[in-house]
């Protein structure tokens, strides 16, 4: 099933201690492809009851990567305990983070890839565009799966396909991170940071600002809404420049298809311009027409592709910030799958 370099709500960042005690991911490659595979522990996953989705988390795993690479593509495939594949839409979301970089916006652990069943397929020029990974970089694996059909899925397991460029190489020509906004930044709501908000009846908007920690240029973005969202905007408050608007694609009762890729790199250009010196607003506008409110109904988030501007250096975290640290706790909290279930509950149910 596809995969993209796009957002998610999980995984903050974890050290010291707090990685030795989670599960180890099984990690292969394949040298002569290059290609990374990640696969999570096998879970189950029951039917629907009543019409209304089954959520089962994933514990969060821990991923030692195997060698030195630039990714650019990936692929999430799930198969259940016969190998048979399962359906696109069992797919939550799924999400990888580096515990040891920041996010550009916040000085929180660095998401660096996540899928789920709305995000169409994304690959980037291996020659020109890379995602860095080193040998023996530790990250956090995470996921979700969802099941509105009344058949139960038994020994599921997750599989990220990474396909990458070997390191040494003098390509690909540009170093690229993940970057992703959330309308609700910069924690969520406690005590788990879910990022989910109410929503009431008829319009609701959220938004988030910030600046970016380092200067650079955004080479695309996709968005992620949940059911009945109309659109998300980025904007420059500075120069009140919209930066970019996008929609979701829906069907006749509201309910989020898929959410279209922006990309701005072309011959003529690298793509859009960022500095710390402004601030850039993300806002995510519903229209419930369900006439009653919907709890944790709403999620508004873009994330995408980012080139450092030349001498700029990707920031490390900072371990004693207190906004890290508070990240890193809800993570925790919110790591185990019943707690992961209640929070993404009723988000593609029926009305």
């Amino acid at each position: 099933m596809p995969a993209v370099l796009l957002f998610a709500w999980l995984v903050a960042g974890l050290r010291g201690p707090g990685p030795a005690a989670l599960p180890r991911a099984a990690v292969l490659v394949d040298p002569k492809s290059h290609r990374l595979v990640i696969e999570l522990p096998a879970v189950d996953v029951p039917a629907a009851h009543e019409g209304v989705e089954t959520m089962v988390g994933l514990p969060l795993c821990e991923v030692l990567v195997p060698v030195d690479a630039s990714l650019h593509s990936a692929q999430v495939e799930l198969v259940d305990d016969a190998g048979h594949a399962l359906p696109r839409t069992v797919l939550h979301h799924f999400n990888l983070s580096d515990p040891d970089h920041r996010e550009l916006f916040l000085p929180i652990g660095l998401h660096l890839l996540a899928a789920s069943r709305e995000t169409p397929t994304i690959t980037v020029p291996q020659l020109l565009f890379g995602l860095p990974l080193e040998r023996g970089q530790r990250l956090v694996a995470g996921a979700m799966l969802a099941n509105s059909s009344a058949v139960a899925y038994h020994g599921v397991r997750v599989r990220l396909m990474l396909e990458y460029v070997r390191g040494g190489l003098p390509w690909p020509l540009y170093r690229a991170y993940p970057w992703a906004i959330d309308v609700q930044y910069p924690l969520g709501r406690p005590p788990t940071g879910s990022k989910a908000f109410d929503l009431a009846r008829g319009r609701t908007e959220r938004f988030w600002e910030g600046s970016p920690a380092i200067p650079g240029t955004i080479l695309g973005l996709g968005g992620h809404l949940h059911d009945y969202g109309v659109s998300l905007e980025l904007k420059d408050v500075t120069n009140g420049h919209v930066l970019w608007h996008g929609a979701p694609e829906t069907d006749g009762a509201g309910r989020v298809i898929t959410f279209p890729l922006a990309r701005f790199y072309s011959w003529r250009r690298l793509g859009i311009h960022v500095t710390p010196a402004h601030r850039y607003r993300l806002t995510a506008v519903y229209e419930n027409p369900t006439g009653r409110p919907i709890r944790d109904g709403g999620m508004g988030a873009v994330a995408g592709l980012f080139v450092p501007d030349r001498g700029a250096t990707w920031p490390a975290v900072d371990p004693a910030d207190t906004l890290y640290r508070q990240d890193q706790e809800a993570t925790l909290r919110s790591g185990g799958a019943d707690d992961m279930a209640d929070m993404m509950m009723g988000h593609h149910s029926d009305p």
